[in-house]
């Protein structure tokens, strides 16, 4: 019997066999025991060290028996008792079918793929880089020769690698792969030399302990795992180490890293073979209720490159059949499930099927993507409510603090790309835009290196700055999602183009980012220029163009395949090819343009990006109305403190409550200061009302609440006229005031008398150069008046002697400068109840409170 190759289709049967016969799943010990809090309460209590926590939890993490224990106690006994073969039975007897599989589309390497460093994705991947090179070698494995007995200078890093964490040692895995994969789309010499000296350091903790095992931890934490003890996921860890090590020698060609792999591998072969022998292949698989990260498929790319029958069995050991065999039963039953311990299981089995052919593999990682892209995804692409998948289809009562973990993005895309090169199939293309757009891109808090979100919220009035975790640090946080936050944005390139090598070459472009491609198959340079999309022309132009490799002519045709995407239209869809009008295919097709490929060829595609809805996944009736609105790829959130509906007097056209903002307003956003004791304060609205605030930090809800739009009929050189001053994150309101010493307040513009709104700027009473006073036009003397930082904003009157007072004149002259938050380009303005809300790609915030989902009702 081949016991290795069938097992899985016998827990199926077992499944299937129990589900026949009415056996209920009441405690899913197949759902990662070990993880049945979130990361972030597990790190705090082990570094809490109470005893009181192992006695209060370790009874749920290895229930023995539970009900999906005893399934494999069930049906078939007969075939899991009897003749149960030993390890070198189960060794020999694995099926091999490598290469049967050879349709799929290729990627194209990192090395041959460059970013315009203008573009988002360009000054996403150079923040990066500027973080990867602040980070010390020596305080990387500092853990690590801590546990090989060597000296240990510098000082550890904290956060998830603290000396005393259970965890330590898994950012420095995520940096190996990192650094390796940057340094594949830079060539940058500085970050090759601290990535081999980390490959180095490493190498001499290895050698030291002598038996191929290497870790920030002990071996110790791998016993306890084994006697089914209390602890925090060691092969997570070991999986991050692997990978990096062999995306080292994948990306970077680096051999010392790779014969390191190979003897972790050795080492982790012997444990495995122990266990199963001491006691069972059950025990084995129990103890996989603790997360173990993606070890199986690490295991089968060293099996894809070695071909050591070995590396597959062993990758086997951890593709967890009791969560592989109910996606194979096609069951959406993954609630309850921690949703980052089982995606990369997935990718293993997508990897398992690139290897043998086997259709079963490919039908889970098809279903799978299915079940959570309809079930339990946000209109983000993301996934995970704290970490975890709740019920399918009732995501409405889940939006809070703690949605959609940057980790699940991050192998949520592995699972599309995959399944986008087996099938070519739209859907998952435009997914991993959809996702990479609004869940990866948007983690970064701009500019700065080293600082990151775990969690995306998702409640009406969030912040990424307000979740659980809030913004992360660059030398203390180290969570999950920093390292696959690294590596995210070290990879940026490798999506965008694939090849089919096949009898018809051909070149698939399906992400439009400006970059530029050596098609070494195609011999030719592709360079893609994608203009900025402005929500007031709402268009996408991206110009394509070829250069030739050689002087001389070629002869070989190949294919060019641009993707035409879901979210555009046909009509008003444009391309050209040499100046020459192209017929284009309807959204969700391929452009495909076929020929001999010359010095100087250029194509334009020029294709209209439509505004739109898309409702919660949640099937309650009650929820219908809870909405969130896209442009193009790009989610739109809203500015706002919790406020969400909207009443459109009709839904039928989305245009009708949602208009763009002209680029143009920019340049009419201001900001008014005075100076206070040498410290700046700025004219804010705070709650409604105007007072005098300290000067904020752009990307806040303070530096909103001191911008201010000027309206008037040449608000570029507005003095002396006529203006109104409207928030910046409160389209349709205005600053207002009534009688003379009373607070100015910001009233909605249709509910008051425009003349307590109308304000002259003139040049400020106080002389100073760049300085303006605003007069009231209805209370002709009266001016707006501040005395001193925090206090309320007036409108005081004065004549005669007084309008000559220097203190008066102080306090009624600000300066004026540019807003200091300003309209992204993609903006519109959407029609509220109360109010209405600035709308802007939620990948662009930074501090700002804002909402997703909108509540959307139509008036009857």
């Amino acid at each position: 019997m081949l016991f290795m190759e069938v097992s899985f289709r016998i827990l199926v049967g077992v499944v299937v066999y129990a589900l026949f016969f009415g056996f209920v799943l009441t405690d899913k010990v197949c759902t990662n025991s070990g993880v049945q809090s979130s990361h972030t309460y597990r790190h705090e209590l082990l570094l809490s060290r109470k005893s009181s926590w192992e006695k209060q939890n370790l009874v749920n993490f290895y229930q023995l028996p539970g009900d999906d224990y005893a399934l494999t106690k069930l049906g078939p006994r007969k075939i899991l008792t009897e003749n149960r073969p030993g390890w070198s039975i189960l060794n020999r007897h694995v099926v091999f079918r490598k290469g049967t599989v050879t349709n799929f589309l290729q990627e194209v390497s990192l090395h041959d793929v460059r970013l315009d460093p203008n573009s988002i994705h360009g000054q996403a991947q150079q923040t990066n880089l500027e973080y990867l090179m602040m980070l010390d070698v020596d305080r990387l494995v500092w853990s690590f020769r801590k546990t090989a007995g060597l000296a240990t200078p510098s000082e550890p890093y904290g956060g998830w690698e603290v000396p005393n964490g259970e965890l330590r040692g898994h950012f420095v895995g995520h940096v190996l792969s990192a650094s390796a994969k940057m340094w594949a789309s830079t060539h940058n010499a500085d970050l090759y030399a601290k990535m081999s000296s980390l490959v180095s350091a490493l190498s001499e903790c290895q050698t030291k302990i002598g038996t191929g095992y290497l870790s920030a931890f002990p071996s110790e934490l791998f016993d306890r795992f084994e006697a089914l003890e209390d602890v925090w996921a060691p092969y997570y860890t070991i999986h991050k180490i692997l990978a990096g090590l062999l995306d080292q020698y994948t990306y970077a060609e680096n051999t010392q890293a790779f014969k390191m792999a190979i003897w972790m591998v050795d080492y982790f072969h012997n444990r495995v073979k122990s266990v199963i022998a001491k006691y069972t292949i059950e025990r084995h698989w129990l103890s996989l209720n603790e997360e173990t990260g993606g070890m199986n498929d690490v295991l089968y790319r060293f099996y894809s490159i070695t071909g050591d029958e070995k590396h597959f069995w062993l990758a086997h050991l951890f593709d967890k059949p009791c969560f592989l065999g109910l996606l194979a039963l096609k069951a959406d039953d993954i609630s309850g499930f921690h949703s980052n311990t089982h995606i990369p299981i997935v990718i293993g089995a997508q990897m398992r099927y690139e290897i043998t052919g086997d259709p079963l593999y490919k039908e889970i990682g098809s279903f799978f993507m299915d079940i959570v892209n309809s079930s339990h995804s946000y209109a983000t692409g993301g996934t995970s409510v704290g970490e975890f998948w709740t019920d399918p289809h009732r995501l409405a009562t889940k939006l809070g603090t703690e949605n959609q973990e940057s980790c699940t993005t991050y192998n949520m895309l592995k699972v599309s790309r995959n399944l986008f090169r087996w099938t070519k199939e739209m859907a998952y293309a435009d997914y991993y835009e959809r996702a990479l757009t609004n869940g990866v891109l948007g983690i970064q808090r701009g500019r700065e290196p080293g600082v990151m979100i775990y969690m995306l919220p998702m409640r009406p009035g969030s912040s990424k700055a307000r979740s659980y975790h809030g913004w992360g640090t660059k030398f203390n946080s180290f969570w999950c999602c920093y390292g696959t936050g690294i590596e995210s944005f070290s990879k940026l390139g490798d999506s965008i183009y694939f090849e089919d090598v096949g009898e018809n070459l051909a070149l698939y472009i399906i992400q439009y980012v400006s970059s530029s491609l050596d098609w070494k198959s195609g011999q030719i340079f592709v360079s893609q220029f994608v203009e900025p999309i402005l929500s007031w022309q709402q268009r996408l132009k991206v110009t394509v163009k070829i250069s030739s490799k050689k002087l001389v002519p070629r002869v070989h045709s190949s294919t060019l395949k641009l993707r035409i995407p879901l979210w555009t239209l046909t009509n008003g869809s444009k391309a050209s090819l040499n100046g020459v009008v192209l017929p284009l295919p309807p959204p969700g097709n391929f452009l495909s343009l076929t020929k001999v490929w010359s010095q100087g060829d250029e194509i334009l595609l020029d294709l209209p990006v439509i505004l739109r809805s898309e409702a919660i996944k949640d099937d309650r009736p009650e929820y219908a109305s809870v909405q969130a609105f896209l442009f193009g790829p790009y989610i739109l959130a809203g500015f706002s403190n919790g406020d969400w509906d909207i009443k459109p007097d009709s839904y039928t056209s989305i245009s009708n409550f949602i208009t763009p903002v002209p680029t143009e307003c920019n340049s009419h956003l201001i900001t008014l200061s005075q100076n206070f004791n040498n410290s700046l304060s700025v004219l804010a609205n705070s709650n409604r009302s105007i007072k005098m605030s300290s000067y904020p930090e752009s990307g806040t809800d303070s530096a909103m609440s001191a911008t201010f739009r000027l309206i008037a009929s040449n608000p570029t050189d507005a003095i002396d006229q006529l203006i109104m001053l409207e928030p910046f994150d409160l389209p349709g309101f205005l600053i207002s005031h009534q009688n003379e010493g009373q607070i100015l307040r910001v009233s909605n513009a249709a509910s008051i008398e425009k003349e307590f709104s109308v304000f002259r700027l003139v040049s400020g009473l106080d002389g100073r150069n760049a300085s303006v006073s605003l007069e009231s036009e209805s209370m002709r003397g009266c001016y707006v008046y501040s005395s001193d930082q925090g206090s309320m904003v007036t409108l005081n009157c004065s004549s005669g002697a007084v309008m000559v007072d220097s203190e008066f004149q102080k306090a009624v002259s600000f300066g004026l400068e540019n807003g200091i938050s300003e309209y992204h380009s993609i903006s519109f303005v959407a029609r509220g109840v109360n109010r209405n809300f600035l709308l802007a790609p939620l990948m662009s915030l930074r501090d700002e409170s804002y909402t997703v989902y909108f509540n959307v009702t139509v008036t009857q």
